[in-house]
């Protein structure tokens, strides 16, 4: 597989649909509002963390619009987590998805950039 080296720039857009989690719904019996998460993004490269967006309040379709730069050596793959921030504890996690970078640098064009969902 292709693997990576430069800098990566990476912009958190937005998520939307967002499920709450076990813990959420656990408290949502005592406070209707907890049914909407506190979410934040974090973005790393091969496990390393790179960036972390900041925490939006009580919304499971939260705006970002932040913008994460590396320098990657040899980069295989990037992961973007959401997780929902509990004011207790470790933080619950909610959902993820993983991009390859042999996938987004043959479909990047001479642009060299990518953009998806």
């Amino acid at each position: 597989a292709m693997k990576f080296n430069g800098d990566l720039k990476v912009r958190i857009g937005e998520a939307v649909g967002l499920q709450p989690t076990r813990w959420s719904l656990r408290h949502s019996l005592f406070r209707k509002g907890y049914q909407l998460l506190d979410p934040y993004v974090t973005v790393s490269v091969d496990q390393v963390r790179v960036g972390q967006t900041t925490t939006k309040q009580k919304t499971n379709k939260p705006t970002y619009n932040e913008e994460f730069s590396a320098t990657i050596t040899d980069g295989h793959q990037i992961e973007l987590s959401v997780f929902h921030d509990t004011p207790i504890g470790y933080d619950d996690f909610v959902a993820n998805c993983t991009l390859h970078f042999h996938d987004l640098l043959r479909s990047a064009g001479p642009s060299d950039s990518f953009e998806g969902w």
